[in-house]
């Protein structure tokens, strides 16, 4: 009897601890938020199919409609190419569901991680709340505790410090006691003869070499000042700025492999001043059918960097920011149609001109064109071998570089004043222009007079130089 009475409270206790640790290791939709926005946003949606299926009850319905559960999600989540390769019927039949899309593998998720995650597709409202209220409530202790610690909170440290600047006056004041002395008993004594002689001040040796002193001022103070000169020269000169942009657009695979002409995106810079940012409905042109990325060509260094582990998975990431494209603009893949919140995608600009400096895309792209791609051709463009302009075929190269071979678009160029002057004194204006012809036959004639008929008209010549034509 003693012994089953001391069997029952064993087995209370065992499951009063059960108890507890459950309710530590409960599943938090609210943490499940935060890494359900972290990891799963660029494939999946809480409702409606993206890349993969939607989530909404995933683990319920998977119990229901497969009879599987909370195992295989895990075996899923972390490793589907392992889960594929045992043999699993399920994860093959998804795998060819989805155009045999491979899922990325999150071997870095714990299983309490997958539990919130699962928790949050669940109940994706009381997640998303959980998760708002408990970063507001960090907020709220967060300013409590900086309160306090203004309303009086460090007084222990406060009074270490006093006791600390009294030491250290005592201190002083001990060396200053002892210095006085010390000037005391040297001023009862007449220095040695020797001593005497060598001593000198310093304002009489630099009264002695005030010459050498003066030159070695002057030119420290000119290192000084050319060196703050440089400084200031090059404010605003942002060659190699790269920003990482909110979606990820590889100019290679646009404009180079798929030969896409730059004025066909950029195609407001025939016709004013800036070139202008493509609005995405050029871009729906080509991706309202485009929906994933199946080209050969990938990143090498996304691979080498180690931030993907394979061609595939950078394919992946392609597909995914096409994917984020649809998101932005409201468009459902699935249906074909604008049904979703719309939001502005904020690129983050590249290229700026200053406001005192006037400069028209127009007037180069259309006007200057000819003459440019002669100039590229010729290389005769400034500093065209470091920009690495090569044969290239359009006129935008000659400013921006092979963009045709960039992935992310960056700078090239310093974008001086002293690049641009260069630039009009060597490109030639395009004579074979009929309007060109005829305007400048007139100053052709008395160039050739001046210095020959093998003369030839730069930009120059027609007021590339003139200050009023780019400063006004």
């Amino acid at each position: 009897m003693k012994a089953r009475f001391l069997t029952r409270i064993r087995l209370w206790s065992a499951a009063v601890v059960m108890a507890t640790f459950s309710l530590v290791q409960a599943q938090d939709a609210g943490k499940g938020y935060e890494l359900f926005e972290q990891n799963c946003t660029a494939c999946h949606q809480i409702d409606g199919k993206l890349i993969g299926p939607e989530l909404r009850n995933v683990e319920k319905r998977l119990q229901d409609e497969q009879g599987l559960g909370k195992e295989w999600l895990h075996a899923w989540i972390k490793d589907n190419k392992a889960l594929r390769e045992s043999g699993d019927a399920y994860a093959n039949k998804v795998y060819a569901e989805y155009n045999n899309t491979e899922m990325l593998i999150f071997s870095g998720l714990s299983e309490g991680d997958i539990d919130n995650i699962l928790a949050y597709t669940a109940d994706p409202d009381g997640g998303k709340a959980a998760a708002d209220e408990a970063k507001a409530k960090a907020e709220e202790e967060a300013k409590a505790a900086k309160a306090a610690t203004s309303q009086g909170g460090g007084g222990a440290d406060t009074g270490i410090v006093a006791v600390g600047f009294v030491v250290l006056g005592v201190l002083l004041l001990w060396i200053l006691m002892r210095v006085n002395a010390l000037a005391k008993a040297t001023s009862l004594n007449e220095l040695d003869p020797a001593v005497a002689k060598s001593a000198k001040s310093f304002s009489e040796t630099f009264d002695k070499y005030k010459k050498v002193a003066g030159l070695a001022v002057g030119v420290l103070a000119f290192f000084a000042l050319f060196n703050v000169y440089w400084g200031l020269m090059g404010i605003g000169v942002d060659k190699g700025y790269e920003p990482e942009q909110p979606i990820y657009f590889s100019h290679k695979v646009h404009a180079g492999i798929q030969g896409v002409d730059c004025q066909y995106c950029h195609s407001s810079a025939k016709y004013g001043k800036v070139s202008g940012i493509p609005s995405t409905n050029v871009c729906m042109n080509c991706h309202k059918s485009i929906k994933e990325y199946k080209g050969e060509y990938f990143e090498e260094e996304l691979v080498a960097s180690g931030k993907f582990a394979d061609g595939a998975e950078v394919k992946k990431f392609y597909t995914g920011e096409i994917q984020k494209m649809y998101k932005a603009i409201g468009w459902n893949p699935e249906t074909n149609t604008y049904d979703g919140p719309q939001k502005p995608i904020e690129w983050i600009r590249i290229h700026n001109m200053p406001d005192f400096v006037f400069f028209s895309h127009a007037q180069h792209v259309v006007a200057g064109e000819q003459a440019i791609l002669k100039a590229i051709k010729e290389g005769t463009i400034p500093n065209s071998k470091e920009l690495n302009i090569g044969s290239g075929d359009q006129v935008c190269f000659a400013c921006h570089g092979r963009v045709d071979e960039m992935n992310e678009v960056k700078m090239a160029n310093d974008f001086t004043m002293g690049w641009c002057i260069e630039c009009h004194r060597t490109t030639e204006v395009d004579m074979d222009n009929e309007y060109n012809k005829e305007y400048y036959a007139e100053l052709h004639e008395k160039l050739k007079k001046q210095y020959g008929d093998a003369t030839k008209i730069t930009v120059d010549a027609i007021g590339g130089l003139e200050c009023g034509k780019c400063h006004y």
